[in-house]
C-alpha cells in the first residue's frame, strides 16, 4: 500500500505556485513514510512547461496543462490558438482524468481553490465523493483586504471553498503577517487554518551541472522571479555599478519578454563594469546562489523571498506595484521585523541600487526572529489530515510493527484565532521524526503552537 498525493497549481503568471508545490512534494516524500510507515507517490499538475525543469522525488511526476496567461483583458490562451472556452474545457477534462486515475488520498491546491474559471469544480466534487482529504495552500499575503474579499465573493464566498477543503495551510509566520487578522482569509476558512511557517529552510535544489550558473565569489545577485514583469528592475541592476572586487549575476527569468531581456544585455554591454556582469535567464540552483552571494536584489514574490529568508544574505526587495498589493505588503512586513530592506518601484534607479549594493556587501543579516521551518512541518500536517479520512482511505502499514493512523477529533486548540499567537518562543525546528506513525493528536501537537 502507498499514499498518493496530487498537487495542483494554475501557473498563469510566474512559476511561484508550481515551485511551492514542488517544495511540498519533496517534504512529503521525505517525512510521510517515516510518520505513517507508507511510501508516498504523487503527481504535480502545473500550467507552465518551465515547471518541469525542476526535479521531483522518486515516484513523482509532472502533468503540464495547456497554459493560460494574463492579459489586460483577463486570462487568455498562452500558446494554443483556441478560445478561452475550449482551453478551459481541455484543462478541466485533463485535470479531472488525471485526478481520477491517481485517486489520491491527499489533494493540495495552491492559492486558487477552484482553479482558473472553476476548472477544478468537477474534480473537487469527485474527490469529495471519494472522501479524499483536500487542502488549500496559501501564501501568507493574498492582496489588499478589499481585493481579497472581492475574490472570495467572485467564487461564491469562503463558504463555497469550505465545502470542499478540509484545511487551509498558510505558508507564513503570523507574527510577521497574519491574513486572518487582516481579513484576507475570512470565516469559515479561518477556523481550519494552520500557519506552517515560511517554506524557506530545506528547499530542494538540483545538483550543479555543466550548464549551471557559476561565479567566483564574491558576487552580488539580482533576480526577478519568472521575469514576466521584471524588466525595469533587471535594467536598473544592469546599469548599477558593481561593488569593487565583486561580480554581478543577473537572472532575468524564463518568462521575461525578449525585448526586455535584450535591453538588459545592451545595458550591460554599455556598462563600465561589463566584464564583471553575467546575465542569464535561468539557474536551477537559485537557493545556493542566494546563500553564497554577498548581497541580493529581488522582487518580492513569495518563492524568491522564501529562498532569501533561509540565508544570512542582505536583501533589497523591490516589490511589483501593479495588479496586486501582495508584494508591497510582504516587503513592508518583512522590513518591519528587520529581515530585509525594501525600495519602492517608483524610487528605483541605478544610483539607488549602486548605493545599496556598496553598503550591503560588508554585512550579514540575522533573520532568527522569523519562523522559516514550514517545510519541516508539512509531513505532520499531512499525516494528521490522512488520519481524519474515511476508513476506505486509511492504509495498512507497509512495515511490520507500525500501527495505522487512527482518526480522532481535532483538539480544541487547533482553531487559529484571528490574532497572531503569543507566548513562549516557537521551537526552531520541528520535532525529530519518530519510528512509529503518529496519531492525529500527536501529529497536530507538532504544530499546535501556531494555533494558540
Amino acid at each position: 500500500m502507498s499514499i498518493t498525493a496530487v498537487l495542483y497549481s494554475h501557473d498563469s503568471v510566474g512559476l511561484g505556485h508550481a515551485r511551492r508545490n514542488r517544495a511540498l512534494a519533496h517534504a512529503l516524500a521525505a517525512d510521510l513514510p517515516r510518520l505513517t510507515g507508507q511510501p508516498v507517490r504523487g503527481l504535480l499538475i502545473a500550467g507552465h512547461p518551465d515547471a518541469t525543469a525542476d526535479s521531483l522525488p522518486a515516484g513523482w511526476d509532472w502533468l503540464v496543462l495547456p497554459g493560460f496567461t494574463r492579459t489586460a483583458e483577463g486570462y487568455a490562451s498562452r500558446s494554443l490558438d483556441v478560445s478561452n472556452e475550449r482551453l478551459s474545457s481541455l484543462r478541466r477534462s485533463t485535470a479531472a482524468a488525471a485526478i481520477k486515475a491517481m485517486s489520491p488520498d491527499l489533494f493540495i491546491a495552491d492559492r486558487h481553490p477552484f482553479g482558473v474559471d472553476g476548472e477544478l469544480l468537477d474534480s473537487l466534487e469527485w474527490l469529495r465523493s471519494q472522501g479524499t482529504r483536500c487542502v488549500l495552500g496559501m501564501r501568507e499575503v493574498l492582496d489588499s483586504p478589499a481585493a481579497a474579499q472581492a475574490e472570495w465573493e467572485k467564487i461564491g464566498g469562503a463558504s463555497a471553498a469550505a465545502r470542499f477543503y478540509h484545511a487551509v495551510w498558510v505558508y507564513g509566520d503570523p507574527s510577521v503577517y497574519n491574513p486572518i487578522s487582516s481579513g484576507e482569509i475570512p470565516q469559515p476558512l479561518a477556523t481550519r487554518t494552520r500557519f506552517t511557517g515560511y517554506l524557506s529552510r530545506g528547499r530542494p535544489t538540483d545538483e550543479l551541472s555543466d550548464s549551471s550558473v557559476r561565479a567566483p565569489q564574491p558576487y552580488v545577485l539580482s533576480m526577478v522571479g519568472g521575469g514576466s514583469d521584471g524588466g525595469r528592475l533587471a535594467l536598473a541592476a544592469a546599469q548599477a555599478r558593481v561593488p569593487a572586487g565583486h561580480r554581478h549575476i543577473i537572472l532575468t527569468g524564463p518568462q521575461m519578454p525578449s525585448t526586455d531581456h535584450d535591453s538588459v544585455e545592451l545595458a550591460v554591454a554599455a556598462s563600465p563594469d561589463a566584464a564583471q556582469i553575467q546575465v542569464t535567464r535561468l539557474a536551477p540552483h537559485v537557493p545556493q546562489l542566494v546563500r553564497e552571494a554577498a548581497a541580493v536584489v529581488s522582487m518580492a514574490g513569495y518563492n524568491s523571498t522564501a529562498e532569501i529568508m533561509a540565508t544570512r544574505t542582505p536583501a533589497l526587495l523591490v516589490p511589483r506595484a501593479a495588479r496586486r498589493a501582495e508584494q508591497p505588503r510582504r516587503a513592508h512586513a518583512l522590513a518591519a521585523v528587520g529581515a530585509v530592506d525594501t525600495l519602492a518601484l517608483e524610487d528605483l534607479n541605478a544610483e539607488a541600487l549602486s548605493r545599496w549594493l556598496a553598503e550591503a556587501v560588508v554585512r550579514r543579516c540575522d533573520r532568527g526572529a522569523v519562523d522559516l521551518d514550514g517545510l519541516t512541518r508539512i509531513g505532520a500536517l499531512a499525516a494528521a489530515e490522512l488520519a481524519l479520512g474515511p476508513p476506505s482511505r486509511r492504509h495498512s502499514t507497509a512495515r511490520p510493527g507500525l500501527g495505522m493512523l487512527r482518526p480522532q477529533p481535532r483538539p480544541a486548540t487547533a482553531a487559529v484565532p484571528s490574532a497572531a499567537p503569543s507566548g513562549p518562543a516557537r521551537p526552531a525546528h520541528a520535532a525529530a521524526p519518530t519510528t512509529t506513525p503518529l496519531s492525529a493528536p500527536a501529529a497536530e501537537a507538532r504544530f499546535d503552537f501556531h494555533a494558540r
